[in-house]
């Protein structure tokens, strides 16, 4: 409701209200930060774990081809047949007279196509080692060489290049190997974890899952498993509260991310670091309840910028006028009062704007009570135009009370010129009271009064 721009009784014109400077300065800067957190986040550790548990998994899985699922995959493998390289008899490229293809047997292994025997095109004059000797007489002597074609076994090679020709001792093993290497990439996976849940001082989560990050654990089970255990539990306690509330949990990401936040607000109001001390694993207690009761980054700002400007850092008047409305409302725990999320905000920013009245009130030497106060606040009246309304009734409110005495009229009171002042319910009797009250001492006189606009609408020293 706006203060009576005309008011005859006063000779007093109302300012266009303004925005103060400094809440101006501060909603702007408001506004930069929620453009800041706005903005998209950096990927959390959580996600960069998860990441790599699929990428460690990926590898591992690769190493899970058995026997049984090559046959069952032959895509997966060489098909039979395929061209691997050449066989020299033993001999090198340079020194075998002949050579034959090695191609796969489509079971993972290979052998040598004797169908193939050609030439060697490779072959170096003079450089193999052995030779045959010549016969005497009637009878031939057979001569040494290199001796004859070796028979048709099959063979399988491992992936570090190891040749077997028993299939069983091969798959024993290609399955030690891969045994080993799901040791290893386990252990690297596992060492990666803890390295980064250790640096939120949240490595304690990832110890119980040792063995099963050892073992190879998939992403989604790793997740499963580690939201079951007690230490998780404890961490994101207020998912619990949550879901108790019918609200959805929230994930690692969005949990951490907006704890980041009621962090960074904190700071930037100044607030005591033991509102935001992390504690064991990071866990910040006091924002579990934040949390649990869904308040957005945004209203916990908001709640802090009512305690912290509007209380905390406005004139003492306000204090006092908080105090005497609310006694269970101390200055020292007015910051934890509008922090706890158990209270509506609506409801503590009607107790501060009442207190705003009332110590508006106060600076101009004058009184109101909490019901009054919180109607003025209802009916819209704001802490500018309360100082301004106030600074002019108490003005001239002493002098109207006084003539309302010497001429037997009806009582002429703060509230009688609050009505008029402030535009409430009853503006148009208290202005032909006070008109009135006007009239009859000008007539008594002649033309002059002791409520003249001179003498009722001067500033009052100290208002706003």
């Amino acid at each position: 409701m706006a203060l009576d721009r005309d008011n005859a009784f006063y000779g007093y014109k109302a300012p266009t209200p303004t925005v103060d400077a400094a809440d101006a300065a501060e909603k702007a800067r408001i506004a930069a930060m929620r453009k800041a957190n706005a903005k998209s986040r950096p990927a959390t550790f959580l996600e960069q774990v998860e990441a790599q548990i699929a990428k460690t998994q990926a590898s591992i899985s690769n190493l899970e081809n058995t026997q049984a699922e090559l046959d069952a995959n032959p895509n997966a493998i060489p098909k039979a047949g395929t061209f691997l390289g050449y066989d020299y008899q033993g001999n090198t490229q340079t020194t075998g007279t002949l050579r034959r293809k090695i191609i796969a047997d489509g079971k993972g292994g290979q052998k040598i196509d004797f169908q193939s025997t050609e030439k060697n095109p490779d072959y170096v004059s003079g450089s193999r080692g052995g030779g045959g000797g010549g016969g005497g007489g009637g009878g031939g002597g057979g001569g040494g060489g290199t001796g004859g074609d070796t028979s048709n076994v099959t063979t399988y090679t491992a992936p570090d290049g190891k040749i077997f020709t028993d299939l069983n001792a091969y798959n024993a093993y290609i399955a030690q190997v891969k045994q080993d290497e799901k040791t290893k990439a386990g252990q690297s996976a596992y060492d990666l974890l803890f390295t980064q849940f250790q640096q939120y001082g949240m490595g304690a989560l990832v110890e119980p899952l040792k063995q099963f990050i050892q073992q190879g654990l998939s992403s989604s089970e790793f997740t499963l498993r580690l939201r079951d255990t007690d230490a998780y539990k404890k961490r994101f306690a207020a998912n619990a509260s949550r879901v108790a509330k019918g609200l959805s949990a929230l994930n690692e990401a969005e949990y951490i991310g907006l704890e980041d936040q009621y962090q960074n607000i904190m700071r930037q109001y100044g607030l005591p670091a033991s509102y935001y001390t992390r504690g064991d694993m990071g866990r910040q207690e006091g924002f579990e309840k934040f949390l649990a009761n869904d308040v957005s980054a945004a209203e916990l700002e908001d709640r802090v910028m009512t305690a912290q400007s509007r209380v905390l850092n406005a004139n003492p008047e306000v204090s006092q006028a908080l105090r005497q409305f609310y006694p269970d409302i101390t200055n020292g725990d007015i910051l934890a009062y509008t922090l706890d999320p158990e209270k509506a905000l609506t409801d503590i920013k009607r107790k501060v704007t009442a207190a705003e009245i009332g110590g508006a009130a106060i600076q101009s030497g004058l009184q109101t009570g909490m019901a009054r106060a919180e109607e003025l606040g209802a009916a819209g009246v704001t802490k500018a135009q309360a100082q301004q309304g106030y600074g002019t009734i108490g003005g001239g409110l002493q002098r109207g009370s006084q003539l309302a005495a010497i001429y037997g009229e009806d009582p002429y009171t703060q509230t009688t010129a609050e009505k008029e002042v402030f535009g409430l319910a009853g503006k148009t009797e208290a202005e032909k009271q006070r008109k009135k009250l006007t009239g009859l001492e000008k007539a008594t006189f002649s033309g002059q009064t002791g409520i003249s606009s001179g003498a009722l609408a001067r500033d009052r020293a100290g208002a706003y």
